[in-house]
């Protein structure tokens, strides 16, 4: 039987990321084969993929491409910070959002069948994912994606990997990323007082009876305070109606008067945002781990 090398271990790991035990194991078991241990690993990373696909990825990234008028950005998941600063998720999450700029596909399973290959795997977005999962024994997903192209420039902000910004505009430069970093700081959800959703006023009209009747007021007083309320949320979550975070003298719609600029659209992803996260019980799981460990021993 060949003898495992140090040499030989490091040189698998460096090939499938795997943990050093599992590459000396495989090295083992396919004594001293390079080839073949690097596809009893692939054999045993996919069932890890397999396990992992069920878990919760409330974690992860938004990255954005932009060429020209045609903009993307998009989503991805995984279930912990931590991977959220691996090279190869980053890669994959960056390529994403070009192939959405690039492509425009349908929806996430669209996206997923389009070609490309990463850290040997491929040929579609897709398998590279189930891949890497593999890989990097961690879930992750592609949540949700926008693509903006057409006759309307496309500014873009990320304020770190977590929150990501869009937005369809035409006329300065300046002025539309000084929008979309106000977006990401103040979070509106619409342009307009206009476009809010019926179901974020009702919600808010529904609190503010409720905190009006405490009152003991007049009926008459406490519709005027329900309204009152309402009317000053609306202001508060429309864009054009917020107070301009680099200036708080004026509104977003009259800064963008004054720039001569028209903001068509914008998109805010914050990463997990809705999202149920599991908590864990540490302690119970490295109790698990230990338990597992004295039995396979």
């Amino acid at each position: 039987m060949a003898a495992i090398t140090a040499s030989m271990v490091a040189e698998l790991r460096a090939k499938t990321d795997a943990p050093m035990m599992e590459c000396k194991k495989a090295l083992t078991e396919a004594e001293g084969d390079m080839a073949k241990a690097e596809e009893l690993l692939r054999v045993k990373l996919g069932t890890k993929a397999g396990k992992a696909a069920s878990r919760v990825t409330a974690e992860g990234v938004v990255t954005s491409f932009v060429n020209g008028t045609t903009g993307a950005m998009i989503e991805v998941n995984c279930e912990t910070d931590f991977v959220t600063k691996n090279d190869s998720f980053l890669a994959l999450a960056n390529a994403a959002a070009k192939l959405v700029a690039e492509h425009n596909p349908a929806d996430i399973a669209a996206l997923g069948e389009l070609p490309y290959s990463q850290d040997g795997f491929g040929p579609t977005l897709e398998e590279v994912r189930k891949g890497l999962i593999g890989k990097i024994g961690e879930n992750m997903s592609f949540r949700r994606f926008k693509r903006a192209a057409g006759a309307a420039k496309i500014a873009n902000y990320l304020h770190g990997t977590r929150i990501g910004v869009l937005v369809e505009y035409e006329g300065d430069e300046t002025a539309a990323k000084d929008v979309a970093m106000h977006v990401a700081a103040m979070k509106p959800v619409s342009l307009t007082s206009a476009e809010v959703p019926a179901e974020l006023i009702e919600k808010e009209r529904s609190v503010a009876a409720a905190k009006a009747a405490e009152s003991g007021k007049p009926a008459d007083i406490v519709t005027k305070m329900v309204e009152g309320s309402v009317q000053k949320y609306l202001k508060e979550v429309s864009l054009f109606n917020q107070s301009f975070v680099k200036n708080d003298k004026q509104t977003v719609e009259q800064m963008l008067k004054a720039a001569g600029t028209t903001v068509k659209a914008f998109t805010l992803y914050v990463v997990g945002e809705g999202i149920e996260k599991k908590v864990d019980d540490f302690a119970a799981e490295v109790a698990a781990q230990v338990a597992a460990a004295q039995g396979a021993a």
